[in-house]
């Protein structure tokens, strides 16, 4: 029995360059750096101080006012992320109001939750004693809240949940949300990630296990994946937020299509709590398991949009795994979008996909920064330079701690 098809109908972003998708994209076809020294909090003599920060970030008239002051950022960038999902997808006014709200479901996912609000609790506690924690402190750190409260807004009453598998979290996401449709529980999801954990404990947490780059005096330049020179990943946050729906229920409402999700991969390395495997199998598994879920071969990939961190050992062991599957890696052009947002977390599977899926939009793909030296065995395309490109059929891998595998397939779509 053929599978439901899946098609993408909306994007919506939260980034260090902004909360518009083309602009987004634009800067990363520029080779533009995003990573800047921390001034948001005292961090100077942290081994690492500098991230992928959002600027200056207002949430506008997607959310009350009183409810943006007090709610955590993770929050935050989900309301808007998904408002703008639905905005870029045509679902406003009249066309929202049509949409049976239970048939549409929500899952957004979180590697870390509601940081923010948890570290100020804390010190509430400390500073002031029990009585001052805030009665909505622990909603406010659920990892599901930012899902949870994005329904309650615009009033979805399908599936709404989060997962949270680390740095997998969104293709996780993005995988259960097209299962849904595929089963009939949904004709509409909104899916993908969100992270906040650029704070004192956040980045303290990753410089104690030493996995953050420390080149501090070149923050545009830190973030180097795949060169010999890479000496970890840089932090990053913000939200990636794609419209999924059924192509029968894009097609009824007349929707433009921006692409189509073929299938969807997960596993698990079962080896180290932060290590990858050195043989790539964890990866190579759940990437053969993304071929067979939409029924193509791997020489169907043309393109991938690579894991590709920064950190000496998960690059390597990344291009290990997807040679084990692609035995022509010089005919397959890759890049890695962590080199000028960095790292996201959890929300880094969203923020790809909709690079991946520009990418097959616009024709082109962009450029992997700082890549000076590279690898001798990385043997894929990999562009230093914006590149036009014809986006055939495309992989999206994410990887987190603990060994959790999520690779996702998207194609342009043909009728």
């Amino acid at each position: 029995m053929a599978k439901k098809r899946i098609v993408i109908t909306g994007m919506g972003i939260v980034s260090c360059f902004g909360n518009d998708v083309d602009v987004y994209y634009q800067n990363l076809l520029a080779g533009k750096s995003g990573i800047s020294t921390i001034t948001e909090f005292p961090c100077e003599d942290f081994p690492t101080h500098i991230g992928g920060v959002i600027k200056n970030f207002e949430t506008g008239d997607y959310m009350d006012k009183k409810q943006a002051r007090r709610i955590d950022k993770s929050i935050a960038y989900t309301v808007v992320a998904g408002k703008k999902s639905l905005e870029h997808a045509g679902l406003t006014g009249e066309a929202f109001d049509k949409l049976d709200k239970e048939r549409c479901g929500i899952l957004i996912g979180s590697g870390m939750g509601g940081m923010g609000i948890f570290t100020e609790g804390v010190q509430t506690l400390l500073e002031k004693g029990h009585r001052k924690v805030s009665p909505f402190f622990v909603p406010y750190i659920l990892t599901n809240m930012c899902g949870a409260i994005l329904g309650i807004d615009i009033g979805f009453m399908g599936p709404n949940y989060s997962i949270s598998t680390a740095c997998a979290t969104s293709n996780y996401a993005i995988i259960s949300a097209a299962n849904h449709i595929r089963r009939g529980d949904a004709d509409l999801m909104l899916a993908g990630g969100v992270e906040a954990a650029i704070l004192a404990m956040g980045l303290a947490g990753f410089c104690a296990c030493k996995a953050l780059s420390q080149r501090n005096n070149e923050p545009e330049k830190a973030s180097r994946p795949w060169d010999k020179n890479r000496d970890g990943f840089v932090m990053g946050e913000g939200a990636g937020v794609l419209v999924l729906e059924s192509l029968e229920h894009a097609q009824a409402r007349g929707a433009t299509i921006l692409a189509e999700y073929l299938g969807g991969g997960l596993s698990c390395d079962a080896h180290h709590l932060t290590e990858p495997r050195a043989d790539g199998e964890g990866v190579a598994l759940c990437i053969r398991r993304a071929l067979e879920d939409a029924g193509i071969q791997a020489e169907e990939i043309n393109y991938i949009n690579a894991h590709a961190t920064s950190t000496p050992a998960g690059d390597m062991a990344e291009v290990r795994a997807l040679k084990k599957v692609f035995k022509q890696p010089s005919a397959i052009k890759m890049n890695s979008t962590k080199s000028m947002i960095g790292h996201l977390l959890g929300a880094a599977g969203g923020v790809e996909a909709i690079a991946t899926i520009k990418a097959i939009l616009d024709h082109q793909i962009h450029p992997t920064i700082n890549l000076e030296d590279p690898e001798d065995d990385l043997e894929f395309d990999v562009p230093t330079k914006a590149e036009h490109f014809v986006v055939k059929k495309a992989i999206s891998n994410s990887f987190g701690f603990g060994g959790h595998n999520a690779s996702i397939i998207l194609a342009p779509y043909r009728p």
